[in-house]
């Protein structure tokens, strides 16, 4: 089985590195692919002078065209899976091997490493926490589904969601809006206990001012994506 590691990269050079190395040491049966979403410091740089895996986009499309790239080089290239690994160091790849073995025996189109099931390791702030139990509860109003992370980036999915994501996904944080985009086409979402980590470098692309911009925003999204037309298997 082909498996691939997206990494999305914006301005990652503190974290970039080590996030490959240990990728290599934890997860040596997955290749990878560096997304690099034009990163204005020297992320390009650190990629082409160690030999890694990279596609340099051209303009910076944000996280949503970042991963959605990743979705197609994957299509293109025949892996079987894809799982996003972010670039600043706070997803762990010694679960990925676990996680694939979960979706293998459970039939899961999507798995998500949710830091909510055991809650262990960094939980995010208060307020962080606060958003993602609101999400939680409108995907779960929506959809009759609980998603306890839906704003993991820690995501596994099978080669029919990576066809779907090649052609539709969301630009703007993309993960809760994703998700029910998913979930109503008829897929298996499940999640698997994970320990994340604090980012070791760059900064959060959702500052506290655009929170409030993120919550509504996200919301009407999710709530346009419930009123499309539903997508077959």
């Amino acid at each position: 089985m082909k498996k691939l590691i997206i990494i999305p990269a914006y301005n990652e050079s503190a974290s970039i590195q080590a996030t490959v190395e240990e990728i290599k040491k934890e997860a040596a049966d997955f290749d990878y692919v560096i997304i690099n979403d034009c990163s204005s410091d020297n992320t390009r740089e650190i990629c082409e002078k160690n030999g890694f895996n990279v596609v340099n986009l051209p303009v910076n499309l944000g996280i949503g065209g970042a991963v959605q790239t990743g979705y197609k080089y994957g299509v293109k290239c025949g892996y079987d899976l894809a799982v996003q690994v972010d670039g600043d160091g706070q997803h762990d790849p010694k679960y990925l091997s676990e996680i694939s073995q979960y979706m293998s025996e459970t039939g899961a189109d999507m798995v998500i490493g949710s830091r909510f099931i055991k809650k262990e390791g960094f939980q995010s702030s208060g307020a962080r926490r606060m958003g993602i139990k609101y999400f939680t509860f409108l995907i779960r109003i929506l959809t009759g589904k609980t998603i306890t992370d839906p704003t993991s980036g820690l995501r596994m999915v099978n080669r029919d969601v990576m066809k779907f994501f090649a052609c539709d996904y969301p630009k703007d944080y993309p993960e809760p809006e994703s998700v029910v985009a998913i979930l109503r086409s008829g897929k298996i979402v499940k999640e698997i206990p994970v320990m994340m980590r604090e980012r070791s470098g760059g900064v959060s692309s959702i500052s506290l001012k655009k929170s409030i911009y993120y919550m509504v925003k996200v919301t009407l999204a999710i709530l346009i994506e419930k009123m499309r037309p539903r997508k077959g298997k």
